[in-house]
């Protein structure tokens, strides 16, 4: 008997699947192993003369990737309707029926067509109405999402305590880590080229640079330590990178691909978690975190809430405040390294924190209201074939 497959999953996105390779492409990419993934991003303005889809197929997911264009001259006002438009005949021309729908944003709750999903899932992965430049009628849409979800997903504990009460099934799913992936680093003879001709001590931080990131204590860091190399793997966003602290000892890298992360880790003797403490950071439970201790790396961060109380209360990540505190801090990984015992007491953590066991946790969840629900039968929607290609 041919298997029934499972319904597909339509993701509504704020960030564009070739950004930082994080939370949404692990647990998208898992969920296309048995179901069709539509991916949807924020829309592009393009030089045509009619709105239309971008479609890209992602060959090592099996993930659809879906990008609404724009004419430039749309008025802003019209892009919500006229998106709207082109996800209805989306689902038309891919006859998409039975499916799951899942937020990353509440913003584009309203672009849902009129299908009724076999289960709404907000996964809530950051507090974006404390982001910079966050639109005002986030928090407004959000609790609107909260009245047409069946599940919401929060991306760490102190997400978890914040949303609990706005909704009757909220779970805390904290960021994971793919083990296998960063294990690598351990025992790589050889690192990145870029970094390779550096001298040492070098630490280092792999992630988005935005108002996240306390540039400042980056500055005073290198400026008390000329010594030590400072390395800064990843895109900037949403700040000037005219306004990176610039001196010999700190290098800025770049955005790297996910696949080659593991070499750069290799030729690190610290990891860094500089982040500021801010609003835009209250609520975060940083990925790099668990793919740091994965690479057999020491960790040095920020008093983060949710880094504090799920590794630094573990002895696994060493916690300071100061340029000074970091200093020391990073001093004593250098000088003493990391034992067998400690390693074996991360390895132990991390086993707890697969992707795998994120995904197969969330799947059990949504199977259960998604078979219980009715599910209504598209409106047929004439459309034209939509642009493709392979990602």
């Amino acid at each position: 008997m041919k298997q029934k497959r499972s319904k597909d999953l339509v993701c509504y996105s704020h960030l564009r699947w070739g950004f930082v390779y994080q939370r949404p492409q692990h647990l998208m990419s898992r969920f296309a192993r048995d179901r069709r993934v539509f991916f949807i991003e924020e829309p592009e303005r393009a030089d045509i003369p009619k709105p239309d889809l971008r479609i890209r197929l992602c060959e090592h997911s099996g993930v659809h990737i879906i990008t609404p264009l724009i004419p430039r001259e749309t008025g802003e006002w019209r892009i919500s309707a006229v998106v709207t438009d082109l996800i209805q005949k989306l689902f038309a021309v891919q006859q998409i029926n039975e499916h799951v729908a899942w937020f990353y944003t509440p913003m584009a709750l309203d672009l849902m067509p009129r299908t009724k999903p076999a289960a709404v899932v907000y996964d809530c992965m950051d507090e974006l109405s404390l982001f910079k430049g966050a639109p005002p009628e986030l928090i407004t849409k959000e609790q609107d999402l909260f009245q047409r979800a069946d599940l919401v997903f929060t991306g760490g504990m102190s997400l978890f305590e914040a949303k609990r009460r706005q909704h009757s099934a909220v779970y805390p799913f904290p960021s994971s880590v793919d083990c296998e992936h960063f294990l690598k680093a351990r025992t790589m003879k050889d690192t990145a080229e870029d970094q390779k001709g550096l001298p040492r001590p070098r630490l280092g931080y792999a992630g988005v640079i935005d108002e996240r990131i306390d540039l400042s204590l980056i500055d005073r860091i290198a400026e008390g330590r000329p010594d030590w190399q400072i390395i800064m793997v990843g895109p900037t966003a949403k700040i000037d990178p005219g306004n990176l602290p610039k001196r010999p000892n700190i290098h800025w890298l770049g955005m790297k691909p996910y696949e080659d992360l593991p070499r750069y880790f290799a030729g690190w003797d610290v990891a860094l978690m500089p982040f500021a403490i801010n609003d835009a950071t209250r609520f975060i439970s940083p990925t790099k975190t668990p793919e740091y201790l994965a690479a057999g790396l020491p960790v040095v961060s920020t008093p983060i809430r949710d880094v504090v109380r799920q590794y630094g209360e573990l002895g696994l990540a060493r916690i300071a405040s100061t340029a000074d505190e970091f200093q020391r801090e990073a001093e004593h990984a250098l000088t003493y390294g990391m034992s067998m015992k400690w390693r074996e007491r991360a390895d132990g953590f991390l086993r707890t924190l697969s992707w795998e066991r994120t995904w197969e946790q969330m799947n059990s969840l949504i199977e259960e209201i998604a078979e219980a629900e009715q599910v209504i039968p598209a409106t047929t929607v004439s459309a034209p074939l939509l642009t493709g290609g392979v990602a």
